[in-house]
């Protein structure tokens, strides 16, 4: 798309009115909860956080992630997005904030993970991460986003292992996916991921 910032307020409400995503039933899966958080960088740069997990957590330690986590017993996927900004970034919103939502994916380790996106009028280098849950947080910028990724063959899978270019790394599925949807949908292309495979490390 030409001279069109993918991740400005406005053209993501858009974008967002005419997507409807797909729902899956947990049948004994985690419910889990992801944000994009829309935010302004101090240049006034629209960008979103993503993060890079410690390296001494349990659950895919030095992994790249969006903020998000399990829903917690009694909450909407809506209240547990919310909450984890707040337990992960110091980033205080409400579910009235949330202005789209992607595809639900299943993943290996047996959740279904619901990503939300939210506009927030919080300046990016307000944040606060928690260091328990963020060793490293990056701004990405609409042209991080807007990049074609990589879909690879395995021998443990007919499916694709799909990996988003970001800087230096690649970034896998369940991440990889879900941003990849997020570019699609913000794009004018409705595509599905529930064919795209994780690499085999992280099916634990």
């Amino acid at each position: 798309m030409v001279n069109v910032d993918l991740l400005d307020r406005a053209h993501v409400e858009s974008a967002f009115a005419t997507f409807e995503p797909k729902s899956v039933d947990p049948d004994g899966r985690r419910l889990a909860s992801v944000v994009f958080a829309l935010m302004r960088d101090a240049d006034g740069t629209s960008v979103f956080p993503l993060t890079k997990r410690p390296s001494k957590m349990r659950a895919h330690p030095g992994q790249f992630a969006l903020p998000g986590g399990s829903v917690d017993p009694g909450e909407t996927p809506e209240e547990g997005a919310v909450r984890e900004l707040s337990e992960e970034l110091g980033l205080t919103t409400t579910p009235a904030d949330i202005i789209g939502r992607l595809d639900d994916y299943v993943t290996r380790s047996g959740f279904v993970i619901r990503p939300f996106v939210v506009w927030s009028g919080v300046d990016f280098d307000q944040l606060v991460p928690n260091p328990d849950e963020v060793a490293s947080m990056y701004a990405v910028t609409s042209a991080e986003l807007d990049v074609e990724p990589r879909f690879v063959s395995i021998e443990e899978s007919p499916n694709p292992v799909v990996q988003w270019p970001f800087r230096t790394s690649l970034v896998h599925a369940p991440t990889g996916a879900v941003v990849y949807q997020l570019r699609e949908v913000l794009s004018g292309r409705h595509t599905r991921i529930d064919n795209l495979e994780q690499p085999v490390f992280a099916w634990r």
